[in-house]
């Protein structure tokens, strides 16, 4: 799986299980409208799969992660 992943948080983390907001946390994300670019590799989809209900994922083929701007 070449290539990386542009992962937004796009809905709040409020009344969702602690477990939710860990990997919420750990995906680089800290608030609704943040954005992480992240390697496409099967942990992050796993991760991904746990929260795809707060997140929105754009695939970016291979060398853009380099051009895109992250959003804090």
């Amino acid at each position: 799986m070449p290539g990386s992943l542009r992962v937004t948080q796009t809905k709040s983390t409020i009344s969702h299980i602690a477990r939710n907001r860990a990997t919420i946390r750990a995906l680089g994300l800290h608030g609704i409208g943040s954005t992480s670019v992240l390697p496409d590799n099967p942990a992050v989809r796993g991760m991904l799969r746990q929260v795809r209900f707060l997140v929105t994922v754009e695939e970016l083929p291979e060398g853009a992660e380099a051009t895109t701007p992250e959003k804090s």
